[in-house]
């Protein structure tokens, strides 16, 4: 399937000081981050905020949180506007949460999980890593949980004990920190963040061995209460998200994040995750 960033016409034309007037006019919109690859990057983070609040013309507030849950919980109780999810609970809350965008990378609106282990651990795969310590990144996480927790299942194997002890390092750098390091066997990560700090971390990821990758799945959503998914802030939120590669700042924001942009998309994006949902149903 051939995948298409939306492009649109530029509005950034006007005069810097009437955006910086309408910025002051409108209400600050408050967008939540989960802890994946923008944990503790203030120039990422800075280089996002900058780029949404020329693209929307107003103050963007970006709220960050330990957990997924956090920032969920944030969203569904209307405490933030919109928020940078994972598809898993997207799909844990989908009759209360809409899509706003997708992220495009190289590409594609998906990416996989990687299971990890330290550069010269002899594992092949998962069955080698039996008795170990393992590190996943947070319990709602798609690609530092639940793959891992359904391709254990799916050869008749539970998580607490298939491992020997596993931990939440809540953050998938802390994943490859934690493998690189010795503190644990192997790990779950995402695999656009490993592929994103080999790039600007180099020495970090050479230390550590990706022994399997999963399906392409669906990038981490961009996602809104639904009953406020067509409202003036969040399709405002929309078109800056899509819009980011036609303006400076958004280009910048874009490499920032090695990203190629953003798009719509349908639900059925998810639907490799709702199978892995199901299962790990009981």
């Amino acid at each position: 399937m051939e995948y298409r960033i939306r492009r649109r016409t530029l509005v950034g034309t006007l005069p810097a000081a009437m955006f910086a007037g309408s910025a002051r006019a409108q209400p600050v919109f408050r967008l939540g981050l989960t802890p994946v690859f923008l944990d503790n990057d203030a120039a990422v983070i800075e280089d996002l905020r900058r780029a949404l609040s020329r693209g929307m013309g107003r103050e963007i507030e970006l709220v960050q949180r330990r957990t997924y849950q956090e920032v969920t919980g944030l969203l569904l109780e209307r405490s933030i506007d919109a928020a940078w999810l994972c598809g898993y609970p997207y799909l844990q809350h989908a009759d209360l949460l809409g899509l706003v965008v997708v992220p495009v990378w190289r590409g594609a609106p998906q990416y996989q999980s990687y299971l990890i282990v330290a550069a010269e651990d002899p594992a092949a795969g998962l069955s080698d890593l039996r008795g170990g310590t393992h590190a996943f990144s947070d319990p709602d996480s798609n690609s530092g949980y639940l793959v891992t927790a359904t391709d254990l299942r799916r050869m008749g194997e539970r998580a607490e004990t298939f491992f020997s002890r596993s931990i939440f390092t809540f953050g998938h750098r802390n994943v490859v920190r934690a493998v690189a390091d010795g503190l644990v066997r192997s790990g779950s990560v995402d695999g656009y963040v490993w592929e994103a700090l080999a790039v600007i971390e180099p020495e970090l990821t050479a230390r550590t061995r990706v022994v399997a990758r999963s399906e392409w799945l669906g990038f981490p959503p961009v996602c809104a209460r639904r009953d406020s998914i067509s409202s003036e802030p969040v399709q405002v939120l929309q078109n800056a998200l899509l819009d980011l590669a036609t303006t400076e700042e958004g280009r910048k924001a874009l490499a920032s994040l090695q990203l190629d942009g953003f798009q719509q998309a349908s639900a059925s994006l998810f639907d490799g995750i709702a199978a892995r949902m199901r299962d790990l149903e009981p």
